[in-house]
């Protein structure tokens, strides 16, 4: 019988080590985390299906997977757009809880956009606005840091074109940001203004609850918008309700709608947000958008599709 020790365990495929942030990197190209899963398995499956000398030969195996789920990326955003004039509704980015990875890994100071700034519901509504090669130069290079020499390579355009789609994309970014909104100081945020962000979304969630149709006006700024997204599934506004007061009254309406729903405070796409929850089962979360103490921006996604996320087993 042998006393030696038994073979220690092969170690782990080191390309699975790349998921979170190929995740990260896709989900901010799509806008929706079920997408950004499905184009990151969709570039796995193109590793494997290599031989394994091909594999090999690959010098670094996160470079090409990065390129190959950044192309299947800028393929789904050229679809999406012929898909989304179908969508009933407005259309939202999906929501991420608290509990997903959506950092992507420590960020470098000196990039334009912060990690954490760049999941915001605000950007990434405004994301959308961008055509798809705008889109992967900006995010690749803004976001991620990329360099353009890389980028070209992605979206089959010189790197003095993706210099200039990476520029048009910032200048997008810019005109969405009123002077005084609080997104301005996102990335250098402090933990007093946070503390002030969660507050007036509780304060926000007291007053909902209460039925408090003047509280809730107060809270809003005059020219407040709501946008809520339904996918044509469940009932939504199919149109922005636009004002403080027509918000509110809206709000109430749909409280009077729904008795027996619960309210939650939870981190929203990185900043704090609510979560309605009926019968155990997330049915509508709801992000904002906050400057000089009022909410300017509401986001309420209400489509089951985009919730999921928030109703997998062990979802806070």
């Amino acid at each position: 019988m042998s006393t030696s020790e038994p073979d220690p365990p092969p170690d782990p495929d080191p390309v699975f080590g790349e998921r979170r942030r190929l995740i990260a990197v896709a989900y901010r190209l799509l806008g929706s985390l079920a997408d950004a899963e499905d184009a990151v398995q969709d570039a796995y499956a193109r590793w494997y299906a290599m031989s394994a000398p091909q594999r090999e030969a690959v010098e670094t195996p996160g470079a090409w997977l990065t390129t190959v789920a950044a192309r299947i990326c800028l393929d789904l955003l050229g679809s999406a757009r012929a898909r989304r004039e179908r969508y009933v509704g407005a259309w939202i980015p999906e929501p991420l809880p608290a509990r997903t990875d959506w950092t992507g890994g420590p960020a470098d100071p000196a990039d334009r956009v912060a990690l954490h700034e760049s999941v915001n519901m605000a950007f990434l509504v405004v994301l959308e606005s961008m055509t798809p090669a705008e889109r992967v130069a900006f995010v690749l290079h803004d976001v991620f840091r990329y360099p353009f020499a890389e980028i070209a390579g992605i979206i089959a355009r010189s790197p003095a074109a993706c210099r200039q789609l990476a520029a048009s994309g910032r200048r997008r970014v810019r005109s969405a940001r009123p002077p005084t909104s609080t997104r301005t100081s996102t990335s250098t945020s402090t933990a007093t203004t946070a503390t002030g962000q969660a507050a007036l979304v509780r304060h926000f969630k007291e007053a909902w609850e209460a039925r408090d149709i003047k509280a809730l006006v107060g809270l809003l700024d005059p020219d407040a918008t709501m946008v809520a997204d339904g996918g044509g599934l469940v009932g939504a506004a199919l149109r922005p309700v636009e004002g403080g007061e027509r918000i509110a009254q809206y709000l109430i309406h749909m409280a009077a709608k729904a008795p027996g729903l619960t309210l939650l405070e939870q981190t929203v796409n990185g900043a704090p947000g609510l979560v309605a929850r009926h019968s155990g089962t997330t049915v509508t979360v709801a992000a904002f958008d906050l400057a000089a103490d009022r909410v300017t921006h509401i986001w309420a996604v209400r489509n089951p599709e985009k919730l999921r996320a928030w109703n997998r087993e062990g979802a806070s």
